[in-house]
């Protein structure tokens, strides 16, 4: 059934609204795109205007993202620690898992740096599949890693987050720091809340994540009835590659 045929139609003065609206992002895209510093500076408070550049930079990158991410049809995106602080068996474990999932068809996206990054990069790039880095721009720079087939660097960390977010159909989450607890927690929200759909969540290894998940179980759900008894069953804990690799199989689709 035509969708056009049952829709409601939108009221004249919302269709004058919505065409005010396609005229104001049309006008800042050109301005914007036009007036770009060569060197942009930091947003570091409440602006005073609206920047058309900031704007148009935005709105580039989420354009230039969406055109990567469209392009893999299955893929598994590997969060964990940019520093060379753990031990040596988690990047191994990093490694052999996502070379594993390269051999099945998936692309291994990341964050493109160090650490657990590059290890699960590495892993696909070596077993020959599509290694994906979305890296972002810091003052301190942050280089990529030498096992990527395809990377972009952006400004702003929320495009990248929405990048990340949508990009792959299973999320798994080595030991990190802020960054990867900031991104655990954003994909279980955008779940939970039903914002996107339910996609395998891995949180691989049980040293590091029980403490956490007592909190989350003890604290949020029994203290504080803060969260549902449901909700712990949005992610998975797992420690180890085999097991990883079977769930992931057995739960991903497409």
């Amino acid at each position: 059934m035509n969708d056009d045929l049952t829709r409601p139609p939108v009221p004249p003065i919302q269709q004058a609204a919505q065409l005010d609206t396609v005229e104001k992002l049309a006008r800042v895209v050109h301005e914007g795109g036009r007036t770009m510093p060569s060197e942009r500076p930091l947003l570091v408070c409440k602006p005073k205007k609206i920047e058309s550049w900031r704007v148009f930079k935005i709105m580039s990158e989420f354009i230039e993202g969406f055109d990567i991410i469209r392009r893999y049809g299955l893929a598994a995106t590997f969060f964990g620690s940019s520093r060379a602080s753990l031990e040596d068996e988690v990047y191994r474990h990093a490694t052999e898992l996502a070379s594993r999932l390269a051999k099945r068809g998936f692309a291994v996206i990341t964050g493109g740096s160090a650490g657990i990054m590059q290890a699960a990069n590495k892993g696909a790039f070596e077993a020959g599949g599509v290694s994906v880095g979305l890296n972002i721009n810091l003052p301190e720079l942050q280089t990529y890693n030498p096992y990527l087939t395809e990377k972009f660097g952006f400004d702003h960390f929320f495009v990248r987050k929405v990048m990340l977010t949508y990009a792959s159909e299973v999320y798994v989450y080595f030991p990190g720091g802020f960054g990867t607890l900031d991104e655990f927690f954003e994909i279980v929200t955008l779940i939970q809340s039903k914002k996107i759909r339910t996609v395998p969540i891995i949180l691989y290894g049980k040293d590091f994540w029980e403490p956490l998940l007592g909190f989350i179980e003890k604290t949020l759900y029994k203290d504080y009835a803060a969260i549902d008894e449901g909700d712990m069953k949005l992610y998975t804990l797992i420690d180890s590659v085999d097991e990883a690799y079977d769930y992931i199989l057995a739960h991903v689709s497409c």
